[in-house]
């Protein structure tokens, strides 16, 4: 089985900082950190609202991390202009809502098709790897495939909210299966743990996963070396069984 790609979202680092609206601690340095303890790629979002991440967080990122970046972002005029003039190596479109405290599940591809269009045809024609968030069903899929982008990643989030229900589990573990059957390649992301990585990160089709806030706030204790460490080792792990 190829080694699975760890990307590390790194927006909490953010956060801590904009709680005191100070230019510490930087995000670009907790990328380089995460990049020397093994992450195979750096994952940051834009924010309408600009919660976390700012734009000169994201500037920076674009042209600092040694690895891929990955910026995640929602489909509209603004943010595309901004991928455009990054141009990062790959976007994830996500959904987005202001009230929101964290993302609360996949993009609906049915709900506005052809600005979703616009928006992957305008990143495709710059050579930005393109991929859509979306959740562990057939229908997302289908849609995701006709849309002509490279990538989806599936969202984890009600796995890993009730893991003790294993349909979640096997709805991502088939989810995989067929998109990989359609040629898409297949990610995963959304309050994975140390804990609850492991069968995740066993699925055969599963390429790349995003990791942020577990992952940062296990640097809390034991530093973000040792944090990305830990958790590219229980993947590692997962995936050798």
């Amino acid at each position: 089985m190829n080694k699975q790609r760890l990307y590390i979202n790194i927006d909490h680092v953010a956060t801590l900082r904009q709680a005191r609206r100070v230019t510490y601690p930087d995000p670009v340095a907790a990328a380089r950190l995460c990049e020397d303890a093994g992450a195979d790629g750096i994952t940051a979002h834009l924010r309408e609202d600009r919660r976390h991440m700012q734009d000169a967080d994201i500037e920076a990122l674009a042209l600092a991390p040694r690895t891929p970046f990955n910026l995640e972002m929602a489909a509209t005029g603004e943010m595309t202009r901004i991928a455009l003039r990054l141009l990062p190596y790959q976007v994830t479109l996500v959904p987005e809502k202001r009230e929101e405290i964290t993302t609360e599940g996949g993009l609906d591809l049915g709900r506005d098709p052809v600005r979703l269009s616009a928006c992957i045809a305008a990143l495709s024609t710059t050579g930005i790897r393109t991929a859509l968030f979306i959740d562990p069903d057939r229908a997302q899929i289908d849609r995701a495939a006709a849309l002509g982008v490279a990538a989806i990643e599936l969202h984890t989030g009600t796995y890993c909210h009730r893991p003790e229900e294993s349909r979640h589990l096997r709805a991502l573990q088939d989810a995989s299966t067929y998109a990989a059957s359609l040629g898409l390649a297949v990610h995963a992301g959304h309050g994975l743990t140390l804990s609850n990585v492991g069968p995740i990160a066993a699925i055969p089709e599963c390429e790349e996963l995003n990791i942020g806030h577990a992952i940062i706030a296990d640097a809390v204790f034991v530093g973000l070396v040792d944090a990305v460490r830990a958790m590219r080792a229980a993947m590692d792990s997962a995936r050798a069984r």
